[in-house]
């Protein structure tokens, strides 16, 4: 569970109950055929701008906001110069024995076309065009995802505008026309609170999960290349290290390791 998006749901609504309750009671600002207009009139919307099989993707890419990926990149690396060491001394085919010990799904891909033979070219082929087709699931994601805070607040906007043309239409109790306003903007405020809780930052949380996930099989693929040539393990971790380095900033990289390994290494 990602406790950020947890906490930052738990406490949006929160403060939004929390001001209504503060003034009023929740009542009034429920309204059915409000939450109607904004929330099928978005699905209806998204449905229209993108194609069947990438709507039903984003269900389970919805998921993905919920959930905490636990990825160490350094214990990556340390897990790719290991299996280096192994290919070294044993040849290519040694590390199938090291197979059992891989739990990323990408590495383990990566290395059963090494042990099975297949040239580099194949392998890097092969590779590519999953980091390729996952990147390209996630797009469609954060696509759709945005689209979807663009159009909420579109349609509660149009659920405003109904209401205010139904009560302009009848001016002769003029007693009503407050609550007949009231009612006519609950639909803007169904849409902000979609777009700005929800559908919003779902795309940027989308969008840093697939650049995680981008350096991650990046990182690999560099690291299975290196293995396949058997080039020094040491040589080789410096590489890898650096190349995180230049891809995510050197303080990224403190905050994430809680200081500087290459010092430490240094130190000791």
């Amino acid at each position: 569970m990602d406790l950020a998006s947890l906490i930052g749901i738990i406490a949006g609504i929160g403060l939004v109950i929390g001001s209504i309750l503060m003034n009023s009671g929740l009542d009034l600002f429920w309204s059915a055929p409000s939450a109607a207009i904004v929330i099928g009139g978005t699905g209806a919307a998204i449905m229209i701008a993108f194609p069947l099989p990438e709507v039903l993707r984003v269900i389970a890419l919805a998921s993905r906001v919920m959930k905490m990926k636990k990825s160490d990149n350094y214990k990556l690396i340390e897990m790719m110069v290991s299996i280096c060491n192994v290919a070294r001394k044993g040849g290519v085919l040694a590390i199938e024995s090291k197979l059992k010990e891989v739990d990323n799904e990408f590495l383990k891909k990566g290395l059963e076309l090494t042990v099975d033979g297949k040239d580099e070219a194949t392998v890097n082929a092969l590779l590519k065009r999953e980091i390729k087709q996952i990147l390209k699931s996630h797009k469609d994601g954060w696509e759709i995802f945005n689209q979807a805070g663009a159009f909420a607040p579109a349609f509660g906007m149009i659920g405003t505008l109904i209401g205010l043309i139904q009560m302009l239409s009848d001016l002769a109790d003029v007693g009503s026309v407050g609550p007949k306003m009231a009612i006519a903007l609950i639909t803007t405020f169904y849409g902000a609170v979609m777009a700005n809780l929800f559908f919003i930052p779902m795309t940027v949380k989308l969008k840093r999960r697939s650049a995680s996930d981008t350096l991650e099989m990046n990182l690999v693929l560099e690291g299975i290349g290196y293995i396949r040539k058997g080039v020094n393990p040491r040589f080789m971790q410096e590489i890898l290290e650096n190349y995180i380095d230049s891809a995510v900033g050197k303080t990224d990289k403190k905050d994430e390791k809680g200081g500087d390994k290459k010092a430490a290494k240094k130190k000791k």
